[in-house]
């Protein structure tokens, strides 16, 4: 019973189907490592502390893939009458009135959603350290960050104190994390998924996505999670493959683009080497490398700090101390009210977004920043539309360097911004792009790898990276794989 958090959702799927095991002893190993795995000494800080990890889930056909699996979630992500609270103050106490779309999409499968996970303050952050329940800590070393802002997910899965999870990514929260973490996490194309449920943060970049073990769990929870939603007015109206029937395919004859701006200055020499050596392994399989260029690459950092915190201060609005969560007590009148309870409830992180969004868009700035990084945007966007006329996929390491200390860049914002340098460009763009270990460091922290691909071809993601894992059995090497 004790193994049972260490299985993929395919292999506990494989014992359900043979009766092997039951629901309840799977969900009484989960509690059973979640408490001897995240004790005082080793605090690792996945799940939101003291939130209840009640199961929710519903009756469904036992032959689906996905029956009877604990699915973490990030606590951005409303479950019906669950505390959902953003790993804000602003939010606290609020209970969700409504199951997200991509909840219902589980449950109706027989998925079980179980337990909230720790997140960066309204998804602000790149190292999990925003939120008001404190850091969340890498399990590959407690030393340092498991980035962010899906941190807690990424950690979860990682610790084996989840079996997949669910993240949001708006430049790279759920790719960064599990890079450093050692796992696989995809960001779908802008509109795949549903944002219905989901807390927003930037409207025009945010994607719930999958964090998992391996590339099969990853492909069965997309196939499960996306669709066409007519309440989300951003939702695309495209068929859903079934991603796990390309699983197992050749990648010859496939070509993926390297662009020679990701390799350039500020590349560590052991993800510059990893890189190189997956590249080696791509070839053996027969796919072709080819040069690509993506000009406008070194303006994606800027043009994103410029968007997403602008949508953030509009969408941040509405937490004023009437409608949602906290309320100062200590006000004499509506204005102070107002101004208090949004300085008691929001973090420091997300008061500096909000405040540089609000200059953005403020009269007489709004031409000069806003709307020439949506110009800018256009021009990142189109260089992806040339090198896809040449290319299959797009590779690129994930994260500049691998992990880093609890603290070591929280005092810098600017440097802290820059950890998201290669995954940025992917949600300017609205392309989907998947991170998949590749390597690990001389101190044992993992390197991920990503692959970006054509707008709506997650198919040809997951074929690659299901090829590349195979090859390399890096999920093996981490302990993914049971």
């Amino acid at each position: 019973m004790s193994k049972f958090s260490h299985f993929t959702a395919n292999r506990l799927s494989e014992l359900y189907q043979k009766n092997e095991c039951t629901q309840k002893q799977v969900l009484d190993c989960m509690e059973k490592c979640i408490s001897e795995r995240d004790t005082d000494a080793r605090k690792i800080n996945a799940y939101v502390p003291g939130r209840e990890r009640r199961p929710v889930h519903r009756k469904a056909d036992k032959n689906s893939p996905l029956w009877g699996v604990p699915i973490a979630i990030k606590d951005n992500i409303c479950v019906e009458s669950f505390e959902t609270t953003c790993a804000s103050k602003i939010l606290k106490n609020f209970t969700a009135p409504y199951n997200a779309t991509v909840i219902e999409k589980l449950l109706d499968v027989g998925a079980v959603v179980y337990g909230h996970t720790n997140m960066d303050e309204f998804a602000f952050g790149s190292s999990c350290e925003t939120s008001c329940y404190g850091p969340t800590r890498n399990p590959r070393d407690p030393e340092r960050v498991p980035g962010g802002s899906s941190g807690g997910s990424a950690a979860a899965v990682a610790d084996h104190t989840a079996i997949a999870a669910l993240g949001s990514d708006t430049g790279g929260s759920i790719r960064q994390p599990a890079a450093f973490c050692g796992i696989v996490g995809i960001k779908p194309t802008y509109g795949r998924v549903s944002r219905y449920g989901l807390v927003a943060f930037a409207s025009s970049l945010d994607q719930i996505g999958p964090l998992t073990k391996d590339v099969r769990d990853s492909a069965m929870i997309l196939r499960t999670i996306a669709g066409y939603d007519p309440k989300d007015s951003t939702s695309a109206n495209m068929p859903v493959p079934d991603y796990t029937a390309s699983l197992g395919k050749s990648i010859k004859g496939l070509k993926i683009g390297r662009p020679k701006e990701y390799f350039e200055a500020g590349l560590s020499a052991e993800i510059a080497q990893s890189i190189e050596e997956s590249m080696k392994a791509l070839r053996s399989l027969g796919a072709e490398i080819v040069d690509v260029s993506l000009p406008h690459t070194q303006y994606s950092v800027n043009v994103y700090y410029i968007v997403a915190p602008s949508e953030a201060s509009s969408n941040l609005a509405r937490f004023d101390g009437v409608r949602y969560g906290h309320r100062t007590k200590a006000a004499n009148s509506l204005l102070e009210m107002f101004e208090k309870s949004r300085g008691e409830g929001f973090g420091a992180e997300a008061k500096r977004r909000i405040i540089l969004g609000t200059y953005s868009l403020s009269s007489g700035y709004y031409d000069a920043y806003y709307l020439k990084a949506m110009k800018v945007r256009t021009l990142i966007k189109n260089d992806f539309d040339e090198a896809f006329k040449k290319v299959d996929a797009i590779l690129t390491p994930t994260a500049p360097t691998g992990a880093f200390k609890i603290g070591e860049k929280s005092t810098n914002p600017l440097e802290m911004y820059l950890s998201d340098i290669f995954t940025i460009s992917a949600n300017l763009a609205g392309v989907p792009a998947i991170s998949i270990p590749c390597g690990i460091t001389k101190g044992n922290l993992p390197l991920g790898l990503q692959f970006l691909g054509k707008p709506f071809e997650e198919e040809t993601l997951f074929k690659l990276s299901y090829a590349f894992e195979q090859e390399t059995g890096w999920h093996k090497k981490l302990g993914n794989a049971n």
